[in-house]
């Protein structure tokens, strides 16, 4: 396991190398979740990419840290860790909040970003009575008293039906989560807005989406492909919020052929 202090909280991360001078990945995940939601699609993934996947503050085993959490403090945790680990730029996959995370690290620092894979998120999350009823709920029940809520959004009926030992796993992995990392990130969500900025977003990106995503629709995700000038779009069919749970193989396919379109228009340039 590999941690980093930057500011005033210690953060889990992990490097798995791969190929001299080839690209780079990187995994920036969901709310309520740790880097272990990418596994499935990481191991399809290992020995094409150089791949960092961490724990954004607040979740797994990073510190919260003190004060105001807001997506532009995750987006300089995450810019701390690749400057750290000399990753240089890189192609970011974001889900969920971690999308938005994403977005917000193009802003802040376009040379660590070469391209953006958003996943079932968009440029503007909720809106601030949605976000502050989950913040007093947490806070009066625990994270416990959203997780039927949460899994019914996260992952289709049939993978409810038909997986449910994975189904107590990811649910467990939600109610373990910190309670004030938990609510630092809800309000960070809830005071982001990036929609201006999408639409000023210079580098490839495409933007994947679970056919029965039930926290990011697939017409949320479509509107913020068509904010990005010139971006693709995908849906997954058969995926709720968490495709890289849900049909991991599918979401390392897309991953595949956009970063190898990628490596084409730079060798045809």
């Amino acid at each position: 396991m590999q941690f980093l202090k930057v500011d005033d909280a210690v953060l889990h991360y992990q490097v798995i190398g791969g190929p001299e001078n080839g690209p780079v990945l990187v995994f920036a995940n969901a709310l309520g979740t740790d880097f272990r939601i990418w596994r499935d699609v990481i191991v399809r993934l290992v020995g094409k990419f150089t791949i960092l996947t961490y724990d954004k503050r607040g979740h797994g085993l990073s510190e919260t840290g003190e004060g105001p959490v807001t997506i532009a403090r995750h987006a300089e945790d995450l810019a701390a860790i690749m400057d750290h680990a000399g990753l240089g730029s890189a192609v970011i996959c974001g889900l969920s909040v971690g999308g938005l995370i994403a977005q917000q690290l193009y802003i802040d620092r376009r040379d660590l970003v070469s391209a953006l894979i958003l996943c079932d998120t968009a440029a503007k999350l909720g809106d601030a009575d949605s976000w502050n009823q989950r913040i007093a709920k947490v806070e009066a029940n625990g994270i416990s008293s959203l997780a039927d809520t949460v899994m019914a959004n996260w992952f289709t009926a049939q993978f409810r039906a038909d997986r449910s030992e994975e189904l107590a796993g990811y649910r467990t992995m939600l109610e373990r989560q910190s309670p004030n990392g938990y609510i630092a990130t809800c309000a960070a969500i809830r005071d982001a807005d990036l929609r201006e900025k999408a639409r000023q977003i210079g580098v490839p990106a495409i933007c994947v989406v679970g056919d029965q995503d039930g926290s990011t629709p697939v017409e949320m995700v479509g509107g913020l492909a068509k904010a990005i000038p010139g971006s693709r779009f995908e849906v997954i069919k058969g995926a709720g919020h968490l495709p890289c749970v849900e049909t991991p193989e599918r979401l390392a396919d897309i991953i595949l052929v956009f970063v190898g379109g990628l490596e084409n228009r730079a060798t045809l340039n």
